[in-house]
């Protein structure tokens, strides 16, 4: 009954709002819904939006106690942290922030180093052959370029021949021609040209004309009516006939003869249609007498080619 009121109550609701005009809102008002089929969806159907239990809850289960097992998950997880290590503030070493990784005391300030750590903290030196013959980054980007110095001699040295025709550009070829121009100039004559009777006569659109027009059926005349076929036209006229053997295709369906439904079948149709009997995997695979030798084989006697062959080969 209490169902029944909230959906009376929730209609009513409904109903106010789409009276005040709100549409809208009353189209995202409604639940989600679910995109499962009939044959798909497994348990009672669920309203989405709402927090109610799938399956109801027995009044014993509400009633009973936990156990020893659930007391002990319960408890929560001990802190081990100690001194002024508890509840420290997160994101020590993010961006932005001093790093406090730990504090150095003061008897490790006042401390002296030992031998070892001051072999560590001995810069890398260069290899024995290392020469140091010029400046570091001489081509770096926004240094002076000191490749080397050009002699006062050399400035005021005159060109020579070759130099003018190393810094002459390249020439195109002989028979290189520009490209001409996108538009085509027109001559003053062809501007005040005027056209041929001839460029007139093409440039007229065919004549057509408007209608009405004849009916696709016409009266046939009265002596086309009456006229008789020739001896050709009957000929041409004529199918083409079948082979003089050809039989027509047999239908689909053929009553049975009265004969063939009182015929009974003969011993041998019979045995025929027998099926055949074998034997299981169990039985077939199961052979007690598979390691069994026959009292004939135990009597005889290997013949001299088997006896040959069964000598070892002498190496």
């Amino acid at each position: 009954m209490a169902a029944v009121q909230d959906d009376g109550d929730q209609g009513a609701e409904f109903e106010r709002i789409r009276e005040s005009g709100r549409e809208r809102l009353l189209h995202l008002a409604q639940p989600k819904e679910p995109k499962s089929e009939w044959y798909t969806s497994v348990g009672p159907h669920v309203r989405w939006g709402t927090q109610e239990m799938i399956w109801p809850i027995k009044k014993e289960t509400l009633e009973r106690g936990s156990t020893e097992r659930l007391d002990q998950l319960a408890l929560p997880k001990m802190n081990f942290m100690k001194g002024d290590k508890i509840n420290r503030p997160q994101f020590y070493f993010s961006c932005g922030r001093s790093s406090v990784i730990w504090r150095v005391k003061p008897e490790a300030k006042e401390a002296q180093t030992t031998e070892r750590t001051q072999v560590l903290a001995e810069p890398k030196r260069p290899h024995k052959e290392y020469k140091d013959d010029r400046p570091q980054f001489k081509y770096s980007c926004g240094r002076q370029s000191p490749i080397w110095g050009v002699d006062r001699n050399a400035l005021s040295c005159g060109d020579r021949p070759l130099t003018n025709q190393l810094a002459r550009h390249k020439t195109p070829h002989r028979d290189f021609k520009p490209e001409r121009p996108i538009r085509t100039p027109i001559s003053h004559a062809a501007l005040k040209a005027e056209a041929t009777e001839r460029l007139l006569t093409l440039s007229t659109p065919k004549p057509r004309d408007e209608g009405p027009f004849r009916p696709p059926e016409w009266g046939v005349t009265s002596s086309a009516k009456n006229a008789t076929a020739t001896s050709r036209c009957l000929e041409l006229a004529r199918p083409k006939p079948v082979v003089d053997e050809y039989k027509l295709p047999r239908d689909e369906q053929w009553s049975v003869t009265r004969a063939a439904k009182r015929a009974s079948a003969s011993g041998r149709i019979d045995e025929l249609s027998r099926p055949i009997v074998r034997a299981t995997m169990d039985h077939v695979q199961f052979n007690p007498d598979a390691f069994h030798v026959k009292p004939l084989a135990l009597k005889g006697s290997f013949p001299s080619r088997v006896e040959q062959l069964a000598r070892p080969i002498e190496r």
